[in-house]
């Protein structure tokens, strides 16, 4: 046992899908060093993102609470999180801990008690992006004088890496493809993704010139968790290095996927589909039996069910008394890893795209809530046992299933909405055709928080 609350290091990743991650079974050897920390402690094979993007996301990580409660449904919040909701820092604070946040301000997710920010955006003119690098110059500072005040500490890390602009310094910009991207040999790939204006300009400003093979664009995506990966071993290193690796939980997680060359939603995170949803979750606590080594579990995890495994494990859940938390903790699942807390939830998005849904192990459904500029049907249904890559859209082929998973979304909104004594935020929303990113630095000033 340890003689103090143990540390928390929590690697929050944007923009990473499971599915591309060697741990998970991805061909490509893109994450080594967390594929060890996986193989030593306890990987969750069904951890989703049900909130997307960026905000709801990490609001839910944050405080445990499902998008109704935080009202955090889009990029662009229309108001702070609600101060009668503690975070995981303020909880933390009253059990003793230090805490620091690298990669966000401390206006919207607040309770850290230091806030670090890191240069994550470059063109291709300026690149490499060298985000990891650039992360650990602050984070390791931080690390070390935390470790040194003698109290347990939360160091709460947001990874750029895997959000384009995808630029990794080399050997990685080579790793998984070192042909010619602009070689008339090769089939043009990339039009359709020039051809849709509303991203074309800010694709453009970061692809190399003249790129025809969407291949390579895919894989500098893989290339940039090879390369963060190995900068997050750096951090790794140092907690081995200062004493404390048998007093620290470790947390890998993401806030939600990434769309590559899928259904048409180029190198973004938009789209309800299972590119975007999927996020990794690993546990790892050395020495520690309360994270079984080697265990995979098959449980169904949301963002909103972190904050209380966490503080679950970390013997912290009396600091909890009297707070409310929609998620659940997942350390049951630990060891019962054949079965799960849930099997289907709710879904949603609302940045350049509104739209929300229900996911069951077998069927996804969404509702649009306005046209699109991607034009995508006002109706979505895939059977995910038979089209798990979701090409074939059978919403007006199975109109009873259709109605049978808006009735269970709509049964589930008018329950939160009664328990909370809140709206569904979604519905505040109205995005528009009309929808453009344009620059890197206009994408950069919309992710700032």
């Amino acid at each position: 046992m340890p003689k103090r609350f143990p540390n928390i290091l929590m690697f929050a990743i944007d923009s990473i899908r499971r599915d591309h991650m060697s741990c998970y079974g991805y061909p490509r050897l893109t994450t080594p060093y967390f594929d060890r920390l996986a193989a030593k402690g306890t990987l969750i094979e069904n951890a989703f993102s049900a909130y997307v993007p960026t905000t709801p996301a990490y609001s839910s990580i944050l405080t445990g609470r499902d998008v109704i409660a935080t009202q955090m449904v889009s990029l662009g919040p229309k108001g702070p999180l609600d101060k009668t909701q503690p975070t995981l820092p303020e909880i933390l604070r009253q059990a003793g801990y230090t805490t620091t946040c690298v990669g966000f301000g401390g206006e919207f997710y607040r309770g850290f008690n230091k806030y670090l920010n890191f240069e994550g955006w470059v063109s291709w003119e300026d690149r490499p992006a060298r985000k990891a690098e650039n992360l650990n110059a602050v984070a390791v500072p931080a690390l070390e004088k935390m470790n040194k005040s003698g109290k347990p500490w939360l160091l709460f890390l947001r990874h750029m890496d895997p959000h384009s602009p995808y630029l990794p310094p080399a050997p990685y910009d080579k790793m998984f493809y070192s042909k010619d991207p602009c070689s008339k040999k090769l089939p043009y790939t990339m039009k359709k993704v020039y051809d849709f204006k509303p991203f074309a300009d800010f694709h453009k400003s970061w692809v190399p010139p003249g790129c025809r093979d969407a291949d390579y664009v895919i894989a500098q995506y893989d290339g940039e968790l090879a390369y963060m990966d190995a900068c997050c071993q750096r951090i790794l290193t140092r907690v081995e290095e200062l004493g404390c690796e048998e007093d620290t939980l470790i947390v890998v997680t993401g806030d939600h996927g990434e769309t590559l060359y899928d259904h048409d939603l180029h190198f973004d995170h938009h789209g309800l589909y299972e590119p975007t949803l999927v996020v990794p979750l690993i546990f790892y606590w050395a020495g520690n039996k309360k994270v079984p080594e080697g265990a995979r579990s098959k449980a169904y995890s949301l963002h909103q069910d972190l904050m209380p495994t966490v503080l679950d494990l970390c013997g912290l859940k009396r600091f909890a008394k009297g707070v409310k938390f929609d998620g659940k903790s997942n350390v049951p699942y630990f060891t019962d890893t054949e079965n799960s807390q849930r099997s289907e939830f709710y879904i949603s998005e609302c940045t350049w795209m509104r739209k929300q849904g229900w996911r069951t192990p077998i069927w996804k459904f969404w509702d649009a809530l306005e046209p699109d500029f991607h034009h995508k049907p006002p109706v979505e249904l895939y059977n995910l046992i038979e089209d798990p890559e979701e090409a074939n859209n059978l919403a007006d082929k199975e109109p009873q299933i259709v109605e049978t998973l808006r009735a269970r979304m709509n049964k589930w909104i008018k329950q939160r909405c009664r328990q909370t004594g809140k709206g569904n935020p979604i519905l505040d929303y109205e995005i528009g055709m009309d929808k453009h990113i344009g620059s890197i630095a206009t994408a950069k000033k919309l992710q700032n928080r």
